[in-house]
């Protein structure tokens, strides 16, 4: 049987040199650990136009641009996915847990020390080789 593929936009949300970062809900995939905001890309959408209807949704953002950061190719034991992370620099409004989950600013630096889903691992070690750059 073939695992179900998941293709999701994740918004690496940036600002003064701390990253916005939300806890996963207990009863959902990967629950109980920190996240980049961001969600599945619908059949008829582009990661972008994702990307910005799940930041409304989840955050309460209104995001201007993105930059691609990178790709990432991951397979749980349930589902495989398929991770568009983008940068976001520009936005409008003050991101927010806008669906009543905890969330919070974190610096650059100490974000290895959270849990993160396996697949996020990646985007964490770009995130401070680049700071150490």
């Amino acid at each position: 049987m073939e695992k179900k593929r998941v293709e999701v936009a994740v918004g690496v949300i940036e600002k003064n040199q701390k990253i916005f970062v939300c806890l996963r809900s207990k009863d959902q995939h990967q629950g109980g650990l920190w996240e980049f905001p961001g969600g599945k890309v619908e059949a008829e959408e582009d990661v972008f136009s994702a990307l910005k209807r799940e930041l409304k949704e989840e955050i309460g953002i209104d995001i201007h641009s993105s930059t691609e950061l990178m790709r990432i190719e991951h397979d749980y034991p349930d589902k495989a996915v398929c991770l568009h992370i983008h940068i976001v620099t520009e936005f409008a409004g003050e991101a927010h847990g806008a669906e009543g989950q905890p969330s919070q600013w974190v610096a650059i630096s100490n974000l290895h020390e959270l849990d993160f889903p396996a697949a996020n691992k990646a985007i964490v070690e770009r995130l401070q080789a680049a700071q150490k750059e």
